[in-house]
């Protein structure tokens, strides 16, 4: 469930985002729908040698130069055809303004809100003489770069590790950046949350391309405290150094200048530069680029180039962290908060909640199953509004009051949600929320009935023995928080031997570029499908077939089935 704003984006560009864009070495520019250029920063511009009124409302095609006939769509999405999103790295030739070719490469920018804003943003980095495209082994891979190509470099490298959010994935795609340009190995040693140091990739340039060592990669020996060689020196983020096979041709003073007196042998590196990969506040490792013979040796200017490509990795592996670190926090407190089933007599339960792929939307859905102390069960979905551990923790508050009310008071559930209703915004930190309260009784002759209320939440998915499946929007109010005391409905079912009843969040069903009915059409038709198999492969694979792709919330599942009577 998203935060609930529902506010369309009235400007291009916000300008927070703006002036963080104009601070990049990458060019950017922000299209419409038609592909129209409406906005560009700094870089681009000084990219292009032209200004901002000569480029702003033109279409980007207009900006091919007459040599590149073709130009990836910048969409990342075609809803009329379906087209995949464009492949970072694509190249293309932009004409300047005094129609000179610029040759650069592609990558899209995320930007949220998503397509309903209408705007997408397209960053280009510089391929100047092809630098970036450069067969591996050719003998001028090795050659000093010109400024321009270090300022191209670095624009590529910042490019690749905003575009891609997996680290392993940027750091690979850096490598292949740095090999063969500046160098024919590529060395990374990372340094873990538990301070230990790993040797994570080991890439060397030759004729037929980039391999890596897997044989040189893994964990490597404790950093010494006070070793002035240059691994130590880089991994303790002391200082930048050049090194080659002799300066590790002495007795080592410690086991890592002994790992690094065989990597020197193992790869024949006769000249390396080593580098701190640096975050905004700790050490992550270093990075050593070296050559083999016939290779110019580095230079300190090389040192300078290293540090801030180790400074950019070290950004976004930071980031990266702290996004895996809040993830992990708010799925582990939501997992912890979530019940154990009870155990019902001739009826079967199972449950699944499914964290999100994005740790900004971890948090705010929970299902919820209890006994009552006349023997009813009472059965929860529910979705609090807002995300991460705020929200899980609204949920929780929520989750606890409504349990409260439903065991301290034979009250129906519509009763029981409209004082939950009533209170909520007094005594808990939840602004709106929607949910599902069922209760389920067993009578005398053995058959199962439903009551239920439902404030704002999709509806629950009913399934009879004979493959028949409907939803049940009786009972149907708005969500809570919205307009508390007002009177709430309820409505009543018998469930027959082999029905099945699924409760559900809308993570489940809710895509950006289809409607909520086809989300609900989706998951009806599946359910149907699949309402012969156990329960539990049931609801594991309605979670594979119905959640779309494109959904980044997180999934809560109850179902419940009544056996097929002997």
């Amino acid at each position: 469930m998203g935060d609930g704003s529902g506010a369309s984006v009235q400007v291009v560009v916000e300008h927070e985002l703006a002036a963080v864009l104009d601070r990049l070495d990458v060019g950017v520019f922000a299209l419409d729908r038609q592909e129209r250029i409406v906005w560009a920063n700094a870089a681009s511009l000084a990219f292009l040698s032209c200004s901002a009124p000569e480029v702003v409302g033109r279409r980007l095609l207009s900006l091919v130069h007459a040599d590149d006939r073709q130009l990836p769509s910048p969409r990342t999405h075609r809803e009329d055809v379906g087209t995949p999103p464009v492949h970072p790295g694509d190249r293309i030739l932009l004409a300047r303004g005094d129609g000179s070719p610029l040759p650069v490469r592609w990558f899209p920018l995320p930007l949220r809100p998503d397509a309903e804003c209408g705007v997408r943003l397209r960053a280009f980095a510089t391929d100047e003489d092809g630098a970036t495209s450069h067969p591996a082994g050719r003998s001028e891979s090795t050659r000093p770069l010109s400024e321009r190509d270090r300022l191209a470099l670095l624009a590529d490298t910042t490019a690749q590790l905003i575009y891609n959010i997996d680290v392993d994935e940027s750091l690979r795609r850096v490598v292949r950046l740095m090999l063969p340009r500046l160098a024919d190995w590529a060395v990374i040693d990372l340094i873990t949350e538990t301070g230990e140091v790993n040797r994570s990739l080991v890439v060397h340039a030759h004729a037929g391309g980039l391999e890596t060592y897997g044989d040189l990669q893994g964990p490597m020996p404790p950093v010494p405290a006070s070793s002035p060689m240059p691994l130590s020196k880089a991994l303790r983020g002391v200082a930048s150094t050049l090194a080659g096979p002799r300066t590790y041709d002495v007795p080592p003073d410690s086991a890592v200048a002994v790992e690094q007196r065989r990597l020197f042998a193992a790869t024949g590196i006769e000249t390396a530069a080593i580098a701190p990969v640096k975050g905004p506040s700790e050490v992550l490792g270093a990075i050593t680029l070296g050559r083999t013979a016939g290779g110019e040796p580095f230079t300190t200017v090389d040192l300078g180039l290293l540090e801030d490509i180790g400074r950019r990795i070290g950004i976004a592996l930071e980031n990266a962290r702290h996004y895996q670190r809040q993830r992990q926090v708010a799925a582990t407190m939501q997992r912890y908060l979530l019940p154990q089933l009870p155990g019902l007599g001739g009826v079967e339960m199972t449950a699944r909640y499914l964290p999100a792929p994005d740790a900004s939307h971890v948090g705010g859905d929970w299902y919820d199953a209890f006994a009552l102390p006349d023997g009813d069960t009472a059965l929860v979905i529910g979705d609090v509004v807002g995300h991460d551990l705020e929200a899980a923790a609204g949920m929780a508050q929520l989750r606890n009051m409504l349990r409260a009310y439903t065991w301290a008071q034979d009250d129906p559930p519509h009763r029981t949600v409209e004082r939950l209703d009533r209170a909520m915004g007094h005594i808990t930190d939840v602004s709106m929320a929607t949910l599902v309260l069922a209760r389920l009784t067993t009578h005398p002759a053995g058959h199962q009935a439903l009551r239920w209320t439902n404030a704002g939440h999709p509806p629950p998915l009913l399934l009879d023995s004979a493959g028949g499946a409907r939803f049940l929007h009786e009972g149907r109010g708005i969500l809570l928080g919205a307009s508390p005391g007002r009177p709430r409905l309820e409505a009543r079912v018998d469930l027959l031997p082999g029905s099945t009843l699924l409760f559900y969040t809308d993570g489940l069903i809710e895509s950006r570029r289809q409607s909520l009915d086809v989300g609900l059409e989706r998951l009806r038709e599946a359910a149907a499908d699949l309402n012969h198999r156990q329960l539990d492969y049931f609801v594991d694979q309605l979670l594979v077939r119905s959640r779309p792709a494109d959904n980044d919330d997180d999934v809560a599942l109850l179902a419940i089935r009544i056996p097929e009577a002997r």
